[in-house]
């Protein structure tokens, strides 16, 4: 029997058609490494997308491109499938909580051969959630890249503006390209007088689909509780 997975970014508000192409081009690719399933894709930002996504589909499970776990994840994405009448579907954990994610982190700052990194999130005034994993995925760099890291945010302190006197590369620790990572980041960056190159968002990679698809198959459900890399937790 053929099991079903959707993946369900937030996507481009103002200009909502590429970044639903792009995430459908990203389900294809998932779904030719998953044998027996069907991968849709919808964005919140795009209307009608994920009544689109879910039609004809008996259930599954929701695959977030989101890179923490937070209301989106366990109220924006669920009120969304209630509205258009989708039963049976899990919400799975997010993209930039796999640690799958947080070892590419690490292996793109390894092949990029530097020792100075910023990692660039986008953070969030209400929650710590985002920043947390951000600056867990940070350490991590740090101690198995050998490279001196600091992350920097959109939405909460430290911005990434007032990382002065850095070289190196930057790593988005985004989903995807998007006003942030093309306007935001290198607007930011440029103030704070970086010298160094960015790098495309961890979501763009090609192995990204591979993570994806293992995801799936593994089926574990967003936390209901406390997130397993707040700060807290991890120390």
């Amino acid at each position: 029997m053929m099991k079903h997975a959707l993946i369900v970014a937030h996507g481009q508000p103002s200009d909502p058609r590429p970044a639903g192409a792009a995430l459908e081009a990203l389900a294809a690719r998932v779904e030719a490494l998953l044998p027996g399933w069907s991968v849709g894709a919808a964005t919140l930002a795009e209307e009608g997308a994920i009544a689109r996504a879910v039609a004809g589909r008996p259930g599954g499970v929701v695959f977030p491109m989101f890179m923490a776990g937070g209301w989106f994840t366990k109220v924006q994405i669920p009120k969304k499938l209630a509205e258009v009448g989708a039963v049976g579907w899990t919400v799975l954990e997010p993209f930039g909580c796999d640690p799958a994610v947080h070892d590419l982190c690490v292996t793109l700052v390894r092949e990029a051969g530097v020792r100075e990194v910023i990692l660039a999130a986008h953070g969030s005034f209400k929650s710590s959630v985002p920043s947390d994993i951000a600056v867990h995925v940070a350490g991590r760099i740090a101690g198995e890249a050998g490279a001196e890291v600091a992350a920097g945010f959109i939405d909460q302190e430290p911005q990434l503006s007032s990382l002065t006197g850095r070289g190196g590369v930057c790593l988005p620790f985004f989903a995807a390209e998007g006003g942030h990572v093309s306007e935001d980041i290198p607007t930011a960056l440029a103030e704070a007088g970086f010298t160094g190159r960015i790098l495309p968002p961890v979501g763009l990679d090609a192995r990204v689909p591979g993570i994806i698809a293992a995801a799936i198959a593994r089926g574990v459900p967003v936390c209901s509780g406390a997130c397993r890399w707040a700060v807290s937790r991890i120390l």
